[in-house]
């Protein structure tokens, strides 16, 4: 193999396809990079075997070719490397990658392309094509929602459906639920599957500049799914199991709404964690009507050894006077993840409290109440 390729272009492939690098595995070669030389450019992969990702960047193939390197060890040099042309050669039955770059020069001990575990690929099954910044923002409204604990492996993914005309993502983690829904240019066929939550996370960070639709196919076993864009694929094989039916942990009737501005909100419910640290992470939320004038939200959190704090703001109340309590991180999770403004929907304090973006419909967050004594 001999490629010459610019510092770079092999800094950002190396990049992104070094979150799929295993950082524990009995499989020493998933520790490397993949690099081959592919129709022309430079193809660079990396798979800890649950997910894999592989980037394309231009080069120069003077000779085609395969290996891979340790994937800290070349990413680390590439990023230490002046701006220009770096030439990477193998000579004929070597075990090690020369590289050249300006005045440097080095050599990394490689391991047979032959041996890195094949990378899933196929053009079958179900496909469908998303829109990046839709995409994106539904991924990173439920993605926080999902179980890190693998008690429940269904819970550490997040659920995709499709009717046909929409794709629902949802996640759930025995606490709170989250639900988002992104439209569809044009109708397919229905599915179900249960993806990686992780693998959403970094699909979320692969189409933060993208332009073009994000192609997502399913195989025909329901076992993986890709998704590709223009120079970059994620592989990630699909958890197998039932997704719980979540219909109905979402109220269709409240006895209470509040609307309130997310910032405002956002920014009292941080000044109260500070003080639900040491009170069991709770805080409490008091809504009171207006009488010809907005109502108010008490947000309140106490801790006994430490102190109290209390911050109003204000809201506009539909129904009853209401009160409700919840883990502080929980609550401000949603909240990050909104703008604007935002409804609460209450039906008892006991019960869970519904948020939903004001004017969005393809939002929901359920989040299960905490019981205090008021």
């Amino acid at each position: 193999m001999k490629v010459q390729v610019l510092q770079e272009n092999l800094q950002r492939g190396l990049s992104i396809v070094g979150r799929a690098v295993a950082t524990r595995s009995t499989l020493p070669i998933t520790a490397n990079v993949l690099l081959m030389t592919d129709a022309g450019r430079l193809k660079l992969a990396a798979t800890d075997l649950d997910i894999s990702m592989s980037a394309w960047v231009g080069a120069k193939i003077d000779e085609p070719g395969a290996t891979t390197v340790p994937s800290r060890l070349i990413s680390d040099f590439v990023t230490s490397l002046p701006p220009g042309t770096v030439n990477l050669e193998i000579p004929d039955r070597a075990r090690q990658l020369k590289l050249e770059c300006a005045r440097n020069e080095s050599t990394i001990n490689a391991m047979d392309a032959e041996d890195f575990p094949r990378l899933p690929t196929f053009t079958d099954g179900t496909s469908l094509k998303l829109d990046p910044k839709s995409l994106r923002r539904a991924i990173e409204r439920v993605e926080f929602a999902a179980a890190s604990d693998d008690s429940r492996p269904v819970l550490t993914g997040i659920q995709v459906k499709s009717d046909g005309a929409k794709v629902t993502f949802a996640s759930a983690d025995g606490f709170r639920l989250a639900v988002a829904d992104v439209a569809l240019g044009a109708t397919t066929e229905s599915f179900e599957v249960i993806v990686p939550a992780r693998a959403l996370r970094e699909l979320s960070r692969l189409v933060n500049d993208a332009s073009e639709p994000v192609e997502m196919r399913i195989n025909p076993q329901k076992t993986q799914v890709i998704f590709a864009m223009t120079d970059v694929e994620l592989v990630a094989q699909l958890i197998q199991g039932t997704f719980p039916n979540y219909a109905n942990l979402i109220p269709a009737n409240f006895n209470s709404r509040a609307v309130v501005n997310v910032d405002e909100f956002k920014r009292e419910v941080r000044i109260a964690a500070i003080f639900a640290r040491d009170g069991s992470g709770i805080i409490r939320l008091q809504f009171t009507p207006g009488v010809g004038m907005p109502g108010t939200l008490k947000i309140s959190a106490k801790a006994e050894e430490v102190g109290d704090n209390e911050g109003m703001i204000d809201t506009v109340l539909e129904g009853d006077d209401a009160k409700i309590a919840f883990n502080a991180r929980y609550l401000q999770d949603v909240l990050n993840a909104l703008s604007g403004e935002v409804a609460l929907e209450m039906t008892s304090p006991s019960a869970q409290g519904v948020f939903r973006p004001v004017g969005d419909p393809d939002y929901v967050h359920v989040v299960m109440p905490m019981f205090v004594q008021w």
